[in-house]
């Protein structure tokens, strides 16, 4: 199994202890009552102090809020090797069925899933963060990290699958990510960063800049814990830092992805190389693939490592082709060149059996089998999603490449647990089982633009009545190598209210995205806001056709990429009647100076901006600015690294100097992906109440 860095728990992991404790009483400044600062650090003056009451709108919360906010995620199902028990993580409500942080572990046979047992480092009762589970290879034990002797600090532990105490293993200071075992079942590689003061990755909260800047950056380190004498050994250069593994057959080696430098900002040019388990001797096998790479997965035979390798804008939701090349170096081939899906996840066959590769086709999970010949067989594919961390599709499978884990859900069903046969599981969990779409149904549409066939995904209102017109918001998703597939909306997915208030929503997958193959994925490079845009419109156009749309009231909004789009589209266009852009880009040209991973930009725009500003200006909302004359909501985190908020700032500014309807809100302690529930609900109430306001029933 190949380790991916941060907590299996996703975003809740933006939350430090200090942030936690903030509680319902976080407060929200609008941006006319706070000023910023230039230079460097671009620090946030009095943004906590002073803040104003959250929300004008004084919306009710909807039965639909209600239904995103009381889902319970599962982060991850992992089988175990002898296909006989499936082990999962399960978040834990908070005070009053809020969204917390904590999550818990169980255990169950497939056989009698009912009796479940929990795994926990403390009394099995209290909430802790606990995840990140790892089946010994014997199917024995599970390895786990917990926080439960210490808030906030988690550290490794091992307990027996059948029951007992958990054994304590390590004694850390820093963040510790992914336990995976050797496969003589003796010890636990994990990754290891000392003395961080906050989760690995860029959604998470930034720390904030102060005093003199420097490039001195903390690294995560591959490290090695015996799990019989709890030694633990970092095996990894000081200044590399290390992304996933995967240990090769033989134990003696480790297949690791890493970069030298910002652990955020280079793994978009991190190299694969093997490091030897007992001397920590490194090995380069592709430093510079030309590619950003992901998910490596040594071959049974130790003679191979395969990959994922593409176009990828995000670290957590990697995608593309399939790639090998030899452990010892050498030529890299292309496995799937001509793939019409995105692949996602990989696991090897027994014997010679090829690869079962999970991945995404046409907005929709995608499982296939390549065979050592090459050829890609279809095994399974669903209008679902089966997904681990709520990000890219992924299959838990046993040594039998048979029995497997995953956990499933669509727009209509909530996450569960489910183990067995492939596309014959059984229903493992029924933890959210009271919990109904609150929504309508959701259908598939197809369209075609000169990049030939676009899908996405068309949200109908509840309570539909043929006879009636609705309003249609577009809500476009981040990346842009990502896509919509059907999930079950959390409280992240904000536009979700919207059906329930008398709304279509379009969640198209224009070019860029991923599920139609590597060649759609790169369509945009160098061409933002041009061909995904015409993709988006044409969807647009398709749903106005098939479904009783009103093309007088439109809307647009998305979040990231999506927030980019929903500036772009305001300056491109009069077609809508109102906009909410979150976490968005502006203005590309400033942007590659302000944000934490700039590395991502290069294979996009194919230069720096130094090189090609002209490229980046193109592509820029700000450009066009005086072509803007939608009403537009702008949100964002004050501590995002990903889309810093000087860029939502200068569209606000530059909107209401040109006298556009808008309002800003910036979010106090929140990164990319918002850590604090009540954010995420003023969020959910402020976009209902601009949309209504401009789109409503009655307009």
């Amino acid at each position: 199994m190949s380790v991916r860095t941060g907590r299996a728990d996703g975003v809740e992991a933006c939350r430090s202890p200090a942030e936690a404790a903030n509680g319902a009483n976080v407060k929200i400044r609008t941006a006319s009552a706070i000023g910023l600062s230039g230079g460097i650090a671009l620090m946030f003056l009095g943004l906590v102090a002073q803040a104003q009451t959250a929300s004008k709108t004084k919306l009710a919360h909807s039965a639909a809020t209600e239904a995103m906010f009381g889902v319970r995620t599962f982060p991850q199902a992992e089988i175990s090797p002898d296909g006989k028990r499936v082990a999962w993580v399960e978040s834990l409500p908070g005070a009053g069925g809020a969204p917390s942080p904590n999550s818990a572990i169980y255990v169950a046979e497939i056989s009698a899933p009912a009796a479940k047992r929990r795994i926990s480092a403390g009394d099995g009762k209290a909430a802790h963060e606990e995840h990140d589970i790892a089946w010994s290879r014997d199917s024995k034990r599970l390895a786990f990290l917990s926080d439960a002797l210490k808030s906030g600090q988690l550290q490794l532990f091992v307990a027996d699958a059948s029951g007992g105490a958990a054994k304590q293993l390590t004694h850390l200071k820093g963040f510790l990510a992914g336990p995976g075992w050797s496969p003589d079942s003796k010890t636990i590689a994990m990754l290891f960063t000392e003395n961080a003061t906050r989760a690995a990755g860029p959604l998470v909260a930034e720390t904030p800049d102060e005093g003199v800047m420097s490039e001195d950056f903390l690294e995560q380190r591959l490290t090695l814990v015996d799990a019989a004498s709890a030694k633990v050994r970092q095996i990894s250069p000081k200044d590399l830092y290390v992304y996933e593994f995967d240990w090769s057959p033989d134990g003696k080696q480790l297949a690791i992805t890493a970069a030298p430098g910002n652990g955020d900002d280079n793994w978009y040019v991190a190299g694969l190389f093997t490091i030897e388990a007992e001397s920590g001797a490194m090995h380069d096998v592709q430093s510079k693939p030309g590619m950003q790479i992901a998910d490596p997965l040594w071959s049974p035979d130790g003679k191979q490592i395969v990959f994922i390798g593409g176009l990828m804008s995000d670290e957590p939701i990697p995608g593309g082709d399939i790639y090998s090349t030899a452990a010892g170096g050498g030529a890299i081939k292309n496995l799937t060149p001509d793939a019409k899906w995105t692949a996602t996840s990989l696991a090897w066959l027994p014997g010679s059996g090829g690869m079962l590769v999970t991945g995404i086709k046409d907005g929709q999970t995608h499982i296939s089998r390549l065979d050592a010949d090459g050829k890609a067989r279809p095994v399974w594919t669903g209008a679902e999603t089966l997904a681990r961390g709520g990000f890219v599709p992924y299959v838990s499978l046993a040594g039998d490449g048979k029995t497997s884990a995953v956990v499933r859900e669509s727009f209509a069903k909530p996450p569960e647990v489910w183990a067995g046969a492939i596309g014959d599981w059984k229903q493992v969990t029924h933890v959210n089982a009271s919990l109904k779409p609150e929504w309508g149904d959701a259908r598939s549409l197809q369209w075609t633009t000169d990049i030939g066939a676009v899908q996405g995904w068309l949200i109908y209102p509840s309570n539909f009545d043929p006879t009636k017109k609705y309003p249609l918001v577009v809500y476009v998703h981040g990346g842009p190598a990502w896509a919509t597939t059907p999930t079950f909306p959390t409280r992240w997915q904000y536009p979700f209210a919207l059906p329930s208030q008398g709304y279509f929503l379009l969640e198209p997958n224009p070019r860029g995205s991923y599920g139609q193959g590597e060649k759609f994925t790169q369509a945009n490079v160098k061409d933002f806001g041009y061909g995904d845009f015409r993709d988006i419109m044409a969807g647009v156009d398709e749903a106005i056709k098939q479904a009783p749309v009103d093309p007088q009231r439109l809307g647009i909004t998305g979040w990231s990429y999506g927030g980019f789009m929903a500036m772009w589209a305001v300056t491109q266009t009069n077609r809508f009647g109102a906009a909410v852009a979150g976490a968005g880009l502006s203005n590309y040209t400033s942007y590659y100076g302000e944000n934490k991973i700039d590395q991502w930009m290069i294979p996009y725009f194919g230069a720096t901006v130094y090189d090609d500003p002209a490229v980046y200006a193109k592509s820029s909302p700000i450009t066009f600015i005086k072509q803007a004359k939608t009403p537009t909501l702008v949100v964002v985190g004050d501590r995002d690294g990903e889309c810093p908020a000087p860029q939502s700032y200068e569209f606000w500014h530059a909107l209401k100097t040109l006298g556009v309807p808008t309002e800003f809100v910036i979010y106090p302690n929140e990164g990319h992906m918002f850590a604090n529930p009540v954010h995420s609900r003023d969020v959910i109430d402020r976009s209902v109440g601009w949309f209504d306001k401009y789109l409503g029933a009655g307009k």
